[in-house]
């Protein structure tokens, strides 16, 4: 007979890459998942993996396997889920993506209520600047800051997310405050490289254009942006929500070239052709309000006081 929790444990080793992330996932020990592994292939009469000491490979049966095992899985969940619906409560597991300072600074505060309030949901949490696969990976949704290009995600808007150019009060004193477009591009940029480019795309009067300041850092992670920002290593383009808490101390200070970054927004993606589950569709609903709109990292920052004017002589 096949049992429910092993082709659960083999559809976590596939997307996990390993029975050690598998095992740690599932919070069992390593022999309990491979108990269960070859318990399933001894039920079915073949081998689905091939096991190494480096790396795990699927066998033909095991790819004709896993799609049904996915979806077998996922509908057993779903059905625990909405049971628990049924009941007035929000159960079972819950798996998020999300960028690394986002997460840290504003979705952590944002969730802890929301986990209070459903003790009985089991979050994994993963904080991670790079694009994931949300469903090759086994994410329920995935928190995404800008644009959702991939053709394959359901993308629910969240919160507004304005980015602007930034630098520190020490690097304009030494370099000057650039005022338009083309004195811009005489400064040094702090880039961020998930992007893949080193440039600015800024909307002005005439249109879009990008702009290529000399590159003095690209990172691909924002708190180290704006650290770089802070200690006066160039400027940089950051989203409100990254440079907001240093425009208000003074930290950093506001650059105006007659041209804005495009508007972004902070998204909550699916897989498409899968119906979000209600405790998704609840987390969503809570972090919209948690968020507000406008969020408090778009709060209006005052610009820079103007030097007084010298005593005459």
């Amino acid at each position: 007979m096949i049992r429910l929790d092993g082709i659960a444990t083999f559809v976590q080793v596939v997307e996990a890459g390993s029975i050690s992330e598998a095992a740690r996932r599932l919070r069992l020990a390593k022999s309990v998942v491979s108990e269960r592994l070859g318990e399933l292939e001894r039920s079915l009469g073949t081998v689905l993996l091939h096991r190494t000491t480096r790396r795990l490979s699927l066998t033909e049966d095991g790819i004709a396997f896993l799609e049904r095992a996915a979806r077998i899985s996922r509908e057993v969940e779903d059905a625990a889920a909405e049971i628990a619906e049924r009941r007035g409560s929000l159960a079972g597991p819950l798996r998020l993506s999300a960028p690394v300072t986002f997460g840290r600074m504003h979705l952590g505060p944002a969730i802890y209520p929301f986990l209070a309030a459903h003790p009985g949901i089991t979050l994994a949490l993963d904080l991670d600047d790079r694009r994931v696969d949300v469903a090759a990976e086994g994410y329920d949704a995935v928190i995404r800051h800008g644009p959702v290009e991939d053709s394959r995600l359901v993308a629910l808007r969240l919160a507004s997310s304005r980015r602007c150019l930034v630098a520190s009060p020490d690097y304009l004193a030494r370099r000057g405050r650039p005022g338009s477009l083309a004195e811009l591009e005489a400064h040094d940029g702090i880039y961020y490289s998930n992007r893949g480019v080193a440039d600015w795309r800024l909307v002005g009067p005439g249109g879009a254009v990008l702009v290529r300041a000399r590159a003095a850092l690209r990172v691909n992670n924002g708190d180290v942006m704006r650290d770089a920002a802070v200690a006066g290593l160039g400027i940089a383009l950051l989203p409100s929500f990254i440079a907001g808490e240093a425009l208000r101390a003074g930290a950093l200070q506001p650059i105006d070239v007659g041209a804005e970054a495009e508007p972004e927004f902070i998204f909550l993606a699916h897989a498409e052709g899968r119906r979000s589950s209600a405790k998704l569709r609840a987390l969503m609903s809570h972090l919209r309000s948690a968020f507000g709109d406008p969020p408090p990292w778009d709060r209006p920052v005052s610009p820079p006081a103007a030097s007084p004017a010298p005593p005459p002589e």
